[in-house]
């Protein structure tokens, strides 16, 4: 896949990013972290490490664990980005390019701490928080 444009709800935080290949798509994660910053849960694509930001991009950090830290523009509070503190496997928020739709949903981690109150259409592949913590997490780290 191409590189594509993405940027924040007022445009300060303009970025380019490539979708990784071969990939399920986009994911959508149930954690509390994720529901509380997106305000349900969070839509994202698996970039790598290939986000670029245009620089003096006003481009916050919320570090909310010993790994994993989200961006957001410090001027209009959009979420942007989860990621590992080393920047190598970056999830960005499909709501951040033009046309979200291009990206299928084939992935849903942390499934057990998914509410009751929805559930997504059609068949995905799920991860549980154990799952996840098991795959980015650092040894002994949760």
């Amino acid at each position: 896949m191409a590189a594509l444009n993405g940027k924040c709800m007022c445009g300060a935080c303009a970025f380019t990013a490539t979708p990784t290949p071969g990939g399920l798509g986009a994911g959508a994660c149930h954690c509390g972290m994720c529901r509380r910053w997106s305000g349900g849960m969070y839509l994202s694509v698996d970039c790598g490490s290939s986000v670029v930001f245009e620089d003096g991009a006003p481009v916050g950090s919320y570090k909310g664990s010993e790994w994993g830290e989200r961006l957001f523009c410090t001027n209009c509070g959009s979420s942007l980005l989860w990621q590992t503190q080393d920047g190598q496997n970056q999830h960005v928020s499909i709501q951040a390019f033009e046309d979200p739709s291009q990206f299928e949903i084939g992935m849903q981690v942390f499934i057990d701490k998914k509410p009751d109150n929805y559930a997504l259409a059609g068949e995905t592949k799920t991860m549980t928080e154990a799952e996840v913590f098991a795959m980015y997490a650092p040894e002994g780290q949760d």
